[in-house]
């Protein structure tokens, strides 16, 4: 959203963001009109399909301290990754420099703040927020950065930070001065800092106004307390640590290594508690983080979100490989491996959970399905379908009805307009759909079209800073890199649309490139394309959007429109499907279901857990890295600085009714806040909202209050389509999910709607979890169960037709489905069951790697499936309890003609597990040890698996139900 303004803050906090308040009053001044800072140049084009991109820069470039326009590599050291530079992340500001040229602002990673200086890095852990503000009106929290002490090297004086090195969430700031030299590794969720250290002692130093208390000194390690927070640093082994006064120095025994850890605090420890916990971060001390790395999978069979965050740690002493790591809400909300410590750090989000001795850890999410639109379903006749079919006509003139001409708004009016088209192809107004179709396709055939002398309308592709900048830019998306997410998740919205009726437009050899330009730009998919940083936009660890290019501020980045980076990551759904591009399809899953989940905790809090205490909110408008504030950058009417958190409202914005309590109580605090009974602004967008939590009610609001103008990005058919639609079906329903990420369900009196949409070419059939199943015509949007309903949607659509009921999936048996599940009487099942488990026995201290003995054996037979290509996939729940030295192997047999013979037989590396109680995943990451025959057809065909203990003394135990599962790669 436009960041135009700067709402009342704290002084003390923004006494480093008061500097900049010239530059953002020049942003401010563009509110309503048409940025002019294009210069008269020719444009030198480089062609994408039918579309290109200047190469000549028509406008400002991004800008900061020193040469950063043509430079951006001016603070990033000849050891960093090559490729484009990283902006838009938590530590942005020591690499892009706009306010402290020297050493950047204040870093905020969970639990741990830094702060780069001359002597060292600064170290924070806070845990008592300032809050400003008390009962109505603008209120914010922060968890500031208050300096314990400063890791050093004695000597060092450095004149400046540099980046070194970084990571999907670490960062390595390097502080020299040419004779002593400070080198740190540290992270999001990192409770370690690893730092390397040459020409001098290593050094601690305690701020000055702390209270120090050494509790342990004793050979290379020493604890302290700082201010209440417990501390321990590691030397390397050999060395020790003297003390004088606040101020801890080591020489390292001659090594250049050392690392300091701080301990949980709640609960409150006692002495042989804290004591217990540094025993246990010794462990890992030496085996420094070096790299960290996001990878994620879409199951689409049961619509869940796999994702697993990987260490690569380096031993400086011995040979340990595992590391601790401090996982944020919306991560052990829904933690998949691992037993956290009872222990947590307190930080800005809440409470963060312990897994020590982790390699990597996985979490798996719902993703509940996205639509295009709502369907509708309400009466076709009658008054209310005249009145939509009015407000629809009203808009054929002008349907995409901008309010400036810059990217923001220029992706606003693409956005309304798209919203036009699905409503008016299901409704059966061709003209009006045509229209719009026709105003997205002028305007973005336009925008990707860079031609000899233009100088607007187009796009700028910088190779200094690999990025992708729109002409007339707007709030900062050029000079700040800000917004990018927001800005062109409306253009591949609307290319989306476009894509379902023009397939042709869309494909690669017209403007389908220029599309994937812009998601590359915004959140790059592939990490092999250099031209782009990897997910700028997406924090993987944060679980969402930073919205600043530099993130210079005081307070770390922020974010205020969370819906407009939901609007981004449902566009990459949306386009991916249109265009059979699954790499797109999955990075937009995978991002907006992590946001959803990040959403629920930092900006709505839903759980009541990551507010402090006493803030007077019950959501915010801004999420800062060190807190969060009730405020916008442009207002400070409630109406909108909740409201900046729900717009657009489209099919992809479901996430926010999966709490229909939450809506209405978020809506009366919105009330409340406003001292209204209706909203005085944005009250389409309001309504809307509400109807995900009480449709009727915000039906019966709409017709009392309908003279109100739109929100510039809505139209009053939308709005009235939205609303009349939601009170015929209800509110979403989580419970249900489906085999297609065009589903959702709906529920009202107790009887469910089942809403798939399918915009491709071939027809499909959707299999929800309850199992209903529904035949989706390609092209077309189908509903069923309280409402029965298809139509619009597609290539040719000419409105409504009814559908047959859909028949349900007949319960038990196993069927032909590629997706089985491990069934305790030893069957492989299509459907779930309840979650158990069975025992693995033991191998008897024999190593049976690759034969199997006793095995658990689990059979499907009757199988009729096309063998797909690619490899068979499983994830198994294991445990071997405190069993020590216990591995766990499978092996997958397939007999194609269900004749006893196996013609294909997969046999999977065994997986070593843990010796702590609780479920650990074996997966076909672990990779094939052995493979005999070929894959083939299944024709009444078998599966079979057998799971052994591969090494051990001990039996361990396999989940059944739920708990395991065996993908085929089979249709």
């Amino acid at each position: 959203m436009p960041r135009d303004g700067v709402q009342p803050l704290r002084a003390a906090l923004w006494s480093a963001f008061w500097r900049r308040v010239a530059v953002f009053a020049a942003v401010a001044a563009l509110l309503g009109a048409v940025l002019t800072v294009l210069n008269s140049a020719s444009a030198g084009a480089a062609t994408v399909g039918a579309g290109s991109y200047t190469t000549t820069a028509p406008g400002a470039l991004p800008s900061g301290c020193a040469d950063l326009a043509t430079n951006p590599r001016h603070w990033v050291t000849a050891n960093a990754p090559s490729g484009a530079v990283p902006t838009n992340d938590w530590w942005s500001s020591i690499l892009w420099k706009r306010t402290n040229c020297a050493y950047g602002e204040p870093l905020f990673a969970q639990p741990l703040g830094f702060r780069a200086q001359s002597g060292g890095l600064g170290v924070s852990y806070s845990t008592r927020p300032t809050i400003s503000g008390s009962g109505k009106g603008v209120g914010e929290y922060h968890f500031d950065y208050r300096e314990d002490f400063v890791a050093a090297v004695s000597g060092l004086a450095a004149p400046e930070v540099k980046v070194d090195d970084w990571s999907d969430w670490t960062v390595s700031p390097c502080l020299s001065d040419g004779t002593h030299t400070l080198r740190a590794t540290i992270g999001s969720g990192l409770p370690f800092v690893y730092f390397r250290a040459t020409g001098g002692d290593a050094q601690i130093k305690a701020a000055s106004d702390a209270t120090v208390d050494v509790w342990s000194n004793s050979g290379s390690t020493i604890g302290y307390t700082v201010n209440g927070h417990d501390y321990v640093a590691f030397a390397p082994t050999g060395a020790t640590w003297s003390v004088s006064g606040s101020t801890f120095s080591s020489s390292l025994a001659g090594k250049d290594y050392f690392s300091v850890a701080v301990l949980p605090t709640t609960p409150s420890t006692s002495t042989n508690d804290r004591a217990a916990l540094a025993s246990e971060y010794a462990k890992y001390a030496y085996n420094h983080v070096t790299g960290t790395a996001v990878s994620y999978r879409y199951d689409e069979a049961d619509s869940t979100i796999t994702t697993t965050y990987r260490f690569t740690t380096t031993a400086l002493e011995g040979s340990a490989t595992g590391t601790v790591s401090a996982l944020l809400p919306h991560q052990w909300r829904h933690l998949a491996d691992g037993s956290p410590l009872p222990q947590t750090y307190i930080s800005s989000r809440g409470p963060l959970k312990v897994l020590t001795g982790i390699t990597s850890f996985t979490t798996s999410m719902v993703f509940h399905g996205v639509l295009p639109e709502l369907p509708a379903v309400a009466d076709s006749s009658g008054a209310d379908a005249t009145t939509l079919q009015d407000y629809l006509n009203a808009e054929k003139a002008d349907p995409t009805r901008q309010r400036s001409d810059d990217t923001y708004w220029t992706g606003k009016g693409l956005g309304r307009a798209a919203r036009l088209v699905e409503i008016a192809d299901q409704t059966g107004n061709t003209g009006v759909r045509d229209a719009a179709l026709s105003a997205i396709k002028s305007k973005l055939t336009d925008w990707f079209t860079a031609s000899p002398g233009k100088t607007g309308h187009l796009f700028y592709y910088d190779s200094n800073w690999g990025t992708l900048i729109g002409y007339p830019a707007s709030y900062g998306s050029d000079q700040e890199l800000n917004d990018h997410h927001f800005h062109y998740g409306y253009y591949i919205a609307a290319a989306a649309t476009l894509a379902r009726f023009d397939p042709t437009w869309a494909d690669a050899d017209h403007y389908g490139g220029m599309v994937d330009l812009l998601i590359r730009d915004a959140d790059n998919y592939d990490r092999a394309d250099k031209r782009f940083p990897y997910l700028r936009d997406f924090d993987v660890y944060a679980g969402h959007d930073w919205a600043s290019g530099h993130g210079s501020f005081a307070a770390g980045n922020n974010q205020e429109s969370s819906s407009e980076g939901m609007n981004f990551d449902n566009a990459l759904i949306q386009w991916g499907i249109a265009t059979g591009n699954k790499a797109v399809r999955d990075a937009g899953i995978y991002m907006y279901t992590t946001q959803a989940a990040a959403i629920e905790d930092y900006w709505f809090d839903t759980h009541h857990q990551i507010y402090p205490s006493d803030f007077p909110h019950k959501e915010v408008g801004m999420v800062w890295s060190n807190g969060g504030a009730y405020s916008t950058w442009f207002s400070s009417a409630p109406e909108q600085i909740q409201g900046i958190n729900l717009l657009p409202v489209t099919g992809g914005h479901l996430y926010l009714g999966d709490d229909p309590a939450h809506v209405k109580a978020n809506y009366q605090e919105m009330l409340d806040q406003a001292a209204k009974t209706q909203p005085g602004i944005w009250p389409d967008i309001w309504y809307e909202y509400l109807a995900l939590g009480d449709g009727e009610a915000a039906l019966a609001d709409f017709r009392a209050n309908n003279s109100f103008a739109s929100e510039e990005g809505e139209s009053k058919a939308h709005t009235f389509h939205w609303i009349r639609n939601l009170a015929a079906l209800g509110t979403v329903d989580t419970t249900v999910t489906a085999d297609s990420p065009l589903a959702a369900v709906f529920t009202k009196n107790g009887e469910r709607t089942y809403v798939a949409s399918n915009t491709t070419a071939t027809d499909t059939t959707v299999h929800f979890s309850d199992g209903t199943t529904m035949q989706g015509p390609a092209g077309k949007t189908v509903t069923a169960g309280a409402h029965t309903w298809s139509g619009g949607s597609g290539p040719g659509s000419t409105g409504p037709t009814p559908t047959p009921t859909p028949t349900p999936t007949p319960p038990g048996g196993t069927g032909s489905s590629p997706t089985l599940y491990l069934s305790g009487d030893g069957t492989l099942s299509a459907n779930a069951g309840t979650a158990d488990s069975v025992t693995v026995t033991s191998a008897d201290g024999v190593n049976h790697d690759g034969s199997p003995y006793k095995p658990l054996i689990f059979t499907a037979s009757g199988l009729d499936l096309k063998f797909a290509g690619g490899s068979t996939q499983f994830d198994l729940a294991v445990d071997a309890e405190q069993s020590i030295g216990n591995a766990v192997q499978m092996q997958v047999s397939y007999d194609c003609l269900g004749d006893g013979t196996w013609d294909h037989v997969e046999t999977y590396r065994y997986f070593a597990t843990d010796p702590l109680p609780g479920w650990e995943h074996y997966a076909d990451e672990a990779g094939l040890a052995s493979a005999t025959g070929t894959p083939c057809d299944l024709k009444n065909g078998t599966v079979q698996i057998k799971v052994w203990n591969a090494l051990g003394n001990a039996p361990g135990a396999l989940g059944t139900g739920d708990l395991s599962t065996l993908r085929l790669p089979y249709t």
